[in-house]
Formats: C-alpha cells, structure tokens, sequence
C-alpha cells in the first residue's frame, strides 16, 4: 500500500462553504443527535406531533430537515446542487417517500423518480439517479417475491405492474443515457430487488453502466454475491454497476432475526463489515474492464484505503468508473477533501414533503446513535473549525 494520504482533518476545505451562523447551527443539532435521551425523545416527539397535525413542521424543517434534506421539490433543492457543484461535488437527488401502499402512490412516486432522471440529465453536477424498490412496490408483495411464494392472481398482477413501473424507470434513464442506482432495502425483500436489478442490467447495460443495484457489506453473504453478480454480467456480456455500502438496517434485522429465531444475516462484529467492504473495493477495482462502482461510505479509513489502492495503481482520481458518495449533511470533511484533490465524489440529497420525509430522518437521527463515534467526530470537526476560525 502506498504511503500517499489525504488530509481528512482538513476542516478549512471541509467547512469552507459554510457561515460561521450555519456552522453552529449545525454543531447544536449534531449535539443533540449525540444524546441517545434528546435523540429519541425529539425523533418520537416530532413523529407524534405530525400524527396529531400539530404545527411542527416549520420547526422540523428549520432544523433537522434542513441539514439532511435538500429541499420539498427538486426545484428546491436547485441551491444546494449548485452550493455542492461548486466545490466540485455532484449531487443524487433521492425522493425520500416511504411507506406508502396504494397503487396511486407508487404511480406517482414513479412518475417523479423519472422526472428526477429526467433533471439529472440536464445538470452536470447530477451524476446519477436514485430509487427504492419499496418506493413502487407493496412490501408484501416484494416479500413473497423474495420467498419465491406462489403468487394468486392479484399478486400475480401487482408482481407485473412492479416490474413495469420499474422497467419504465431503467427505460428511461437508457434512453437519455442518464445513470441510476437501484438502493438496497431489508434482506427479506431483498432477493425480489436483486433478481429486478440484474433483470434491468442484462438488458440495459450492453453498452455502459446505466443501472447500479446496491450492496450491504454488513451482511454475510454479500462479498460472496458480489463475486457472482461480476462473474455472470461477464458471462452474459454485460457491464455491472454496483454501489458499495456498509448497511443501514442493522438493529431491524438483529431484531427480526432474534424474534422470528433464524441466524441473524448480519456480520457478528464492525470488523467483519470493515474487511468485507475493503475487499469488496478491492474486487471492483480488480475488474475495472467490466465494472462502475460506487463506495458509499462515511468510513475514514475505507475511503483512504481506496485512495492508496488507486495511487499504487496508478488509476487517476478522475476515473470514471470509480466513484465515492456521502449523505448530505454528513462527513463533508470526506467530501470536500476527496473534491478538492479531483476525485469523483457526491452526495445523496434525499427532498420530498417535510411530512413524508420523517421515517427517513428518523432512520439517520437512530443511524447516528448507533454508528459508533461518527456523530462524535463530526462534532469534534466542526469545534475544530470553529476555534479555527475564532468563533467557537
């Protein structure tokens, strides 16, 4: 491994975009995620709150919504793509509506993932397209899909029009030749999400990558599945486009697992997530020839790993088949460093209703008390920066 480093404690380049007023803005909020009792009181306050119809809304999306969200509409989010792009950082447009069950709402969150692609095309700091299987299917249904259930002829019929609107997306995005990434969800949807992605691979990645599907290292058997995936999109001749994550479900999975009592499918320690996802990197830059991939990670260590593993090999931070990725709101002293010294990197800008976006928000505000330490060192960044700038 080379000795070449890149300084991830640069707090002046990470923060160089922010006023002195936004960064205490943001050290109060990540204080407050960093007190497990604060923490989940406000998540579940905010959520009652909104049940009831109470007028929080104002207040959610003053504060923790507008550190972790880009806007309402995509038309909202237009200053935050444009403050990202010109530090040199593209921007994922995610339209972060959940949880919802008629099939007039997976109609419509279809027609606006599109719509998404549609402005990816036309912006330059839009890299790529995003979209979640449960965003246009009943989870029900991609849940027998998964257990290879025998469907009656309703589902038979609900199973069709998931694999059209998806179709329709992955269609669409080819056509403008706009890349997208088919996120990862629970393990027991998950089989039905990857036989769908590498059903709108085979068919629309003959000639470059257009569909990414995703990959959660923290689960066991996800290095062994990435082998294969390659090694058939090799065989059938066609590109293979993955994102690399550590996970996001890990206290739901433990829980079901513990509950329903089979193997829990999640890796026994960190350690085992950390050597998974490194080789993971590893392999995808070993096959370069036939793979994009992408490394999302908030993991300081992962991403500098990456970094030398390019420079010994003498592959240019610009390649366009190797890209990293941070959630908006997060780890910008990776993103703005990695910019900086022109490597391809983005952020996931998740936007949608403040209403809708909540099961999201209260994902990442849960994420960040059970991600050991990150709130922690984000903390300490932007106090470093503070003193530095003599207004902490």
């Amino acid at each position: 491994m080379g000795s070449y480093t890149l300084d991830f404690q640069d707090t002046a380049t990470a923060f160089a975009d922010k006023s002195d007023s936004e960064l205490k803005e943001k050290y109060r909020l990540f204080k407050i995620l960093n007190s497990p009792f604060l923490n989940n009181l406000g998540t579940r306050a905010a959520t009652f709150a909104l049940s009831l119809g109470l007028p929080v809304k104002g207040l959610i999306k003053s504060t923790i919504y507008e550190q972790f969200c880009g806007g309402e509409t995509i038309e909202e989010c237009s200053g935050t793509v444009d403050r990202l792009g010109r530090s040199g950082i593209g921007s994922i447009l995610d339209y972060s509506v959940e949880g919802k069950s008629t099939e007039e709402d997976f109609e419509r969150t279809k027609n606006e993932i599109i719509r998404t692609v549609e402005h990816a095309k036309d912006d330059p700091n839009i890299p790529f397209a995003v979209f979640k299987m449960s965003g246009v299917a009943p989870l029900g249904t991609l849940e027998k899909m998964s257990n290879k259930k025998r469907l009656d002829a309703k589902g038979q019929a609900k199973c069709e029009r998931i694999h059209n609107r998806v179709n329709e997306i992955c269609e669409f995005a080819h056509s403008i030749g706009q890349p997208i990434f088919i996120d990862a969800e629970e393990t027991w949807i998950q089989d039905a999400i990857d036989r769908l992605a590498t059903e709108m691979m085979e068919k629309y990645n003959r000639d470059s990558v257009i569909v990414y599907n995703t990959i959660q290292l923290y689960r066991k058997d996800r290095l062994a599945f990435l082998k294969q995936a390659r090694r058939r999109a090799h065989d059938e001749r066609y590109f293979y486009g993955v994102k690399l994550v550590r996970g996001a479900y890990m206290e739901k999975e433990r829980e079901r697992a513990s509950e329903l009592g089979y193997e829990s499918p999640i890796q026994d320690d960190k350690a085992g997530t950390d050597r998974d996802f490194d080789a993971a990197v590893e392999y995808c830059v070993r096959h370069l020839d036939d793979v994009s991939f992408v490394a999302g990670t908030h993991n300081e260590k992962s991403t500098q790993k990456l970094v030398g593993l390019m420079q010994d090999k003498q592959i240019l931070p610009s390649h366009p088949r190797i890209h990293f990725s941070q959630l908006y709101g997060m780890s910008d002293n990776l993103s703005y460093v990695l910019a900086k010294h022109g490597y391809n990197v983005s952020k996931y800008v998740p936007y949608g209703p403040v209403a809708d976006a909540v099961p999201y928000l209260v994902r990442r505000a849960e994420e960040n008390t059970s991600v050991a330490g990150q709130v922690s060192r984000e903390l300490v960044l932007i106090e470093t920066e503070l003193k530095r700038r003599g207004a902490y």
